[in-house]
């Protein structure tokens, strides 16, 4: 026996149906710097898949290293047909920290990490990260709907990254204020080259 609600199966003999959303993760692109100034996923390009396909796409930063001390990795996105990586942002910006040895530790707002209709590149730390191989950054970007023409883009941001033997533990989220469909996404440092994966994945249904 099916169980169907408004004229899609939910459950037929045990299984979930077709048309139910599972959240499945779908790996779309891995993407890998090595001392590279910059890695960019752009829908239609490399088989890189960005666009009404899915909801929610999610990347995913894996052991991040930076060539130089004091340095931020960050990101821009470009509306279809547009160039520059320099769409308009508000965000806001917050971290929790702490020291290896206990001499610091806090929880507080970033006013150096968040944007008020900013156009240059976002940080994906709060705290900077150094190039010694005890120091790398990990995490993940969300970022909602690209393809909307109606709605602007929300994003979130949770990273974890070493900086002078600190725990430092980074949350951003904002938007991208255009109503204007964004195909395009670019990461690279403040300064110097960077070592590292970044993913890409879609939201399944």
């Amino acid at each position: 026996m099916a169980v169907v609600s408004n004229g899609t199966t939910i459950i037929d003999a045990g299984a979930l149906g077709s048309g139910v959303a599972t959240g499945k993760m779908i790996l779309i692109k891995t993407l890998t710097a090595s001392n590279s100034a910059n890695l960019t996923f752009h829908d239609g390009t490399d088989s890189v898949v960005f666009d009404d396909t899915y909801d929610q796409y999610i990347f995913k930063f894996i052991d991040i290293h930076v060539e130089e001390n004091g340095r931020f990795l960050q990101f821009q996105a470009n509306a279809v047909g547009a160039s520059g990586f320099n769409e308009t942002v508000t965000s806001t910006a917050f971290e929790a920290y702490h020291a290896e040895d206990n001499s610091s530790a806090g929880l507080g707002y970033s006013a150096a990490g968040d944007e008020a209709q900013g156009t240059g590149l976002l940080h994906l730390n709060n705290g900077s990260t150094d190039n010694d191989n005890d120091s790398c950054l990990v995490g993940t970007l969300r970022i909602f709907n690209p393809s909307s023409t109606t709605f602007v883009k929300h994003f979130i941001v949770e990273t974890n990254n070493v900086i002078t033997a600190q725990s430092d533990h980074s949350f951003f989220s904002g938007y991208f204020n255009t109503t204007t469909a964004i195909d395009e996404v670019k990461f690279e440092c403040n300064s110097g080259n960077f070592n590292g994966i970044i993913k890409l994945y879609g939201i399944g249904v």
